[in-house]
């Protein structure tokens, strides 16, 4: 026998016939039972010790050896040794393995034997090892050596036979399982072939479907570039001679102007704020179309907040109620505001227009608090009214475009529903945020808080350029936008036609073309191809300044250009940004056959 495991030896029992094998079984199942292995477990180790013995008869030497082992509890493991290289059946082996918790085929260190192991647990505790060995040692010595081995057959025959039926139990279940199986089939094919049949004619309805929706994406897409095109045209037809109104009241109102009678001043500074209304009113509707599609985007620039209060002041007065006070303070800064002054302007025009239109006595006020938390330095906007109230279940509802509180207070009181969703959608552009609080009958609280420097904001640049040529053929526009330019540029050259532009060009050499779009004959973009053509004019930078959004220009056939300014947005800061960059005029200057290429940087500006 090959050396294994510490334990305690029960019996040997050497090999040699069939009625060894026998005694071999019927030991093995006299110690299963005793340390309490029966039924199932019991059955499954005495078949493969009877099973090995038979299929190992006639090798050398074969024996035997029952032992019990400590593996935290009692083991009992049946081993069967023999002399050679004879292997036990692999069928024999794979049995082994499924049937009992451990199995295992040895051979010799020395090549001399091999040993086959078969081990099952049992429940007895492995405290008396020694005490249970001798027990069972001396309980099969008490056995009759002589016992009846037709009893013994007659035993393993009944065990053969409940493996027969239980065989064929399993059979019959098989068969039966297999039956349903076939009847589940036969449905699911069934069931298969109808939704087979409804999924074709589904299919056929989610084609025509299809189509039918694909026709109506065209539709829309043709609807949407026709809209795109009205908007265009309407932006550049209404702010036009807007623009002019506002730069001929300017100009009337300048200080180096020719004097005019108070009354005078009175009317057309009037006009101005009436023109400046009307603009902000156009800018507002056309801009609806833009938030859609989110192509709003702040120009900021530092603003100066005590004029835009006194331009508030001047434009709410003629809307305030007889018994209504307007309270906006001369608030004087302590911190810069670096942000978008129309937007602004806009929004506080909005909140203000909306509290004067709903109270009908009492006051709006308008107070203004700098403070600074964790996210920096801030402007705070507070709006106070002593009006109808909002209730509290429409809090929420009035902050969705066109929608109006309904009640007796809207008679007579024209709106679009457009003003306080305005004003959260431009704060929110503006990296601030709009509350609300109000109490039906005592009057409403808007609070509108933004950060003092708008990420990304531009400084005002102070350069002075020596010369400007403007290609413009708005006459009107052109008035003001000269008096614009007479404190940044030397010498301001205008030309209405063109066609005419690259020849200037080359003649006065200017340090910036300011360019419009929108001309007849040769538009802008025409313009700018040519003068980009010309190895003359190529390096001179190039200034848009359009009636149209930023975002509805065509940039990419305007490229190189220093700027794309908005006419109704343009401010003298603006503007003195985009014409002082000293580098690009130095290059401007130089003979164009000495002129670098501009750099991608420079291309940007």
């Amino acid at each position: 026998m090959i050396p294994g495991p510490a334990g305690q030896e029960v019996f040997t029992v050497a090999l040699r016939d069939g009625g060894d094998v026998i005694a071999l079984r019927r030991s093995t199942q006299s110690v299963c039972r005793a340390v309490g292995l029966t039924g199932s477990p019991l059955v499954r180790l005495t078949t493969v010790v009877s099973e090995a013995g038979e299929s190992l008869l006639g090798v050398p030497g074969l024996a035997a050896r029952l032992c019990l082992e400590d593996a935290g509890t009692v083991v009992l493991a049946v081993r069967l040794g023999w002399r050679g290289d004879s292997r036990p059946p692999s069928r024999l082996l794979a049995a082994a393995t499924r049937l009992l918790d451990d199995s295992g085929l040895r051979v010799a260190p020395d090549g001399g034997g091999q040993e086959l192991r078969l081990v099952q647990r049992t429940p007895t505790p492995a405290a008396a090892l020694e005490e249970l060995a001798l027990e069972l040692r001396g309980r099969l010595a008490g056995d009759d050596s002589r016992a009846d081995l037709v009893e013994a057959l007659r035993t393993q025959n009944h065990q053969l036979l409940a493996a027969l039926e239980e065989s064929q139990h399993q059979q019959e279940e098989l068969q039966r399982l297999n039956e349903e199986l076939e009847e589940t089939n036969a449905g699911v094919m069934a069931l298969y072939t109808e939704l087979t049949s409804e999924l074709q004619a589904t299919n056929s309805g989610v084609a025509a479907l299809y189509a039918e929706l694909e026709d109506k994406t065209r539709q829309l897409e043709l609807a949407h570039e026709y809209k795109t095109r009205f908007w265009a045209n309407v932006r550049h037809e209404l702010r036009s001679p807007v623009n002019s109104v506002i730069a001929l009241a300017r100009l009337l109102l300048d200080s180096r102007a020719e004097s005019l009678t108070d009354e005078q001043r009175q009317q057309i500074g009037l006009v101005q704020a009436s023109g400046s209304t009307l603009l902000a009113l156009v800018d507002e509707l056309l801009d609806v179309a833009k938030a859609e599609s989110g192509r709003l985007e702040p120009q900021p620039a530092e603003t100066d907040l005590r004029a835009l209060l006194h331009q508030l002041r001047g434009t709410l007065r003629g809307t305030t109620q007889p018994g209504v006070a307007l309270r906006i303070p001369d608030h004087i800064q302590r911190a810069p505001l670096v942000t978008d002054e129309v937007m602004l302007t806009r929004i506080l025009r909005n909140v203000l227009s909306n509290a004067l239109k709903f109270t009908v006595e009492g006051s709006v006020q308008l107070d203004i608090t700098e403070a600074a938390d964790e996210r920096g330095p801030r402007f705070v906007f507070t709006v106070r009214d002593t009006g109808v109230g909002i209730p509290a279940d429409e809090l929420d509802r009035v902050f969705e475009e066109f929608y109006q509180v309904r009640g007796p207070h809207q008679r007579g009181r024209a709106g679009t529903g457009l003003g306080l969703p305005y004003a959260r959608r431009l704060t929110e552009l503006l990296k601030g945020t709009v509350t609300l609080d109000s109490v039906v009958g005592q009057g409403t609280q808007v609070v509108i808080d933004i950060p003092a420097l708008l990420p990304a904001a531009p400084r005002e640049a102070a350069s002075v350029v020596r010369s400007v040529l403007v290609v413009d053929d708005d006459e009107t526009w052109l008035t003001g936008f000269r008096a614009l330019l007479a404190e940044l540029a030397g010498s301001v050259t205008v030309l209405t036609d063109g066609g005419a532009v690259v020849a200037a060009v080359e003649r006065e050499r200017p340090d910036v073309v300011v360019l419009d779009l929108n001309m007849p004959g040769a538009s802008g973009y025409q313009v700018r191809r040519q003068l980009a053509a010309c190895p003359a004019t190529a390096q001179v930078p190039v200034i848009v300044v359009t009636a149209l959004e930023p975002a509805d220009v065509d940039h990419a056939r305007l490229a190189p250009v220093r700027a794309v300014l908005n006419k109704s947005r343009l401010t003298p800061a603006i503007l003195a940004a985009s014409l002082g960059h000293e580098e690009n005029t130095a290059a401007a200057r130089r003979p164009a056959a000495q002129a670098p290429l501009p750099s991608p940087a420079e291309e940007r500006r």
